[in-house]
């Protein structure tokens, strides 16, 4: 026992060691060298080789070690572009690798899902677990071993009894009360207080990632499989249903196709950029609740999922939802040629997508027999993949290249420049403006274009002189000296150009 105790202090003093190094490296790239944004995926890759070199179980587990590549590709992500996406995918990828190597199997993301929400509330008050049980181990040790608690307690009385003595005696002694008086002793102040803020927070997370708390009962994941006695579903109004549910599908992408790709004149004075705003989302929702229906009602392995008819409407069912979702992305393109794109329109398209996998696992789901944790999983792992690549895809650099080269003033056709979304865009919006700049030099698009590029590039440059630095607005920013050379360091005058393009 005596040993097992050993042990464990030992790579406890590890863990607090590493916590200590965290918590340097945060005081000294934030307090030190006043440097944040950027820092805090730095701070991310110290915690996770912190996580590496105090926790052997996590070098023995792969899967541990694929969660540590994703966490330290999220840190890096935080460096590349601070926001809360990156931030996100971080402590999630982390909570995985901390406590990956005590789970026999991955299971699936519902359970996951439990792990991770109660390990974080269990991190608020890890340390205090700790210390408790550390002093539990103290007052097993033998009496003759003296520890601070025992100095503590001896050194208490006279240290407190010394100091009222000195300050009556300062009340009654000039040289002593002079003596304290130049006493140069530091004073907490608000940089101090928040400093000490700062080894706390940073000090508390990563203790939580290298002391993880899993909980000890969890939910199980509802399987979704065989039959279920359900009151109105039954073999005979599931095929009915669907054979409904086909012909009301087929008629709506019939019209669909009619107005979108055959020319068919809309009703009354409805336009298509009407039409196309007004039937996307709804459209969405739809094919979710055909998700819905299809995992409620055709559970794999029941008499429904196995009926040859019923398979054979259901695939029907789903390819024309897959139309159905084609038609809102249609329908969203054909909105932002007739306005503008902008960043959560690239999320509505993306998110489209995400249904349309979603309709094919489900499909896929039914057909091959598999369990509800098998589709949990492959839509986390679609999602995931999207948010991973969307950390380091720039939309709002997207939206403002595409708005700038299709605007009405350039094809005629589309929205007037948006010169107020443009500037809310801040450093994203820089390059295509330089671009447009030099596309239109001698012009007045060129000129605006330099006035509001001269605005945010300033913006940029005060945001890395005051520490808030990110790799991905250090690249833009040697970018556009690269394309203007010495014009990227001449100044442009003011100009008010918010709403002067818009409709």
């Amino acid at each position: 026992m005596q040993r097992l105790s050993s042990r464990w202090q030992g790579a406890f003093r590890l863990k607090v060691l590493a916590a200590l190094a965290v918590i340097a490296l945060a005081d000294w790239l934030i307090y030190q060298r006043e440097e944040f944004m950027g820092s805090f995926g730095l701070i991310g890759l110290g915690i996770v080789a912190a996580l590496l070199l105090a926790r052997p179980a996590v070098r023995r587990d792969r899967r541990a070690l694929l969660a540590l590549a994703l966490a330290a590709t999220s840190a890096f992500a935080m460096t590349w572009d601070t926001n809360l996406l990156p931030f996100a995918l971080f402590w999630i990828s982390i909570g995985l690798a901390t406590m990956l190597p005590g789970t026999a199997a991955f299971d699936d993301g519902w359970r996951w899902f439990q792990r991770l929400l109660v390990q974080g509330f269990k991190s608020l008050f890890g340390p205090l677990i700790d210390l408790g049980r550390l002093a539990g181990i103290r007052r097993r040790r033998p009496a003759s071993r003296l520890g601070l608690r025992h100095w503590l307690k001896t050194l208490a009385l006279p240290l407190a009894g010394s100091t009222v003595i000195l300050m009556l005696f300062a009340q009654a002694n000039p040289l002593i009360e002079s003596f304290f008086t130049h006493l140069d002793l530091p004073r907490p102040d608000s940089s101090l207080v928040l400093r000490l803020i700062l080894w706390g927070f940073i000090g508390l997370i990563t203790w939580g990632v290298l002391r993880p708390r899993p909980p000890r009962f969890l939910l199980s994941t509802f399987d979704g499989r065989g039959d279920m006695a359900i009151p109105g579903v039954t073999l005979a109004s599931v095929t009915l249903s669907l054979v409904l549910f086909n012909g009301l599908f087929a008629l709506q992408n019939v019209l669909d196709s009619a107005f979108l790709w055959g020319g068919v004149k809309l009703p009354g004075d409805m336009t298509l950029a009407d039409y196309a705003h007004r039937g996307a989302y709804p459209l969405l929702v739809t094919a979710l609740l055909a998700a819905g229906f299809v995992l409620v009602a055709l559970r794999p392995g029941s008499q429904t999922a196995r009926n040859p008819l019923v398979r054979r409407l259901v695939m029907a069912w789903i390819g024309q939802n897959l139309f159905l979702v084609g038609s809102a992305a249609l329908r969203t393109w054909d909105y932002v040629q007739s306005y503008d794109l902008t960043r959560l329109r690239i999320a509505a398209l993306l998110w489209m997508a995400l249904v349309a996998i979603g309709l094919v696992l489900v499909l896929y789901r039914m057909l091959r027999n598999k369990s509800a944790a098998w589709l949990i999983n492959a839509n986390l792992a679609s999602a995931g993949a999207l948010l991973f690549a969307l950390c380091f895809v720039d939309t709002g650099t997207i939206a403002a290249r595409w708005n700038l080269a299709h605007a009405r003033e350039f094809d005629g056709t589309g929205a007037g420049l948006d010169w107020c979304y443009l500037e809310e865009l801040r450093g994203s919006a820089l390059l295509p403006l330089a671009e447009m700049e030099l596309r239109e030099a001698g012009g007045p698009l060129g000129d605006d274009a330099a006035s509001l590029r001269w605005r945010l590039q300033r913006q940029l440059e005060q945001d890395r002189t005051s520490g808030g630095w990110t790799l991905l607005n250090n690249r833009r920013l040697t970018q556009v000296h690269t394309q203007l050379g010495p014009r990227a360091d001449q100044p442009q005058p003011y100009r008010e150009l918010c709403n002067r393009y818009v409709d």
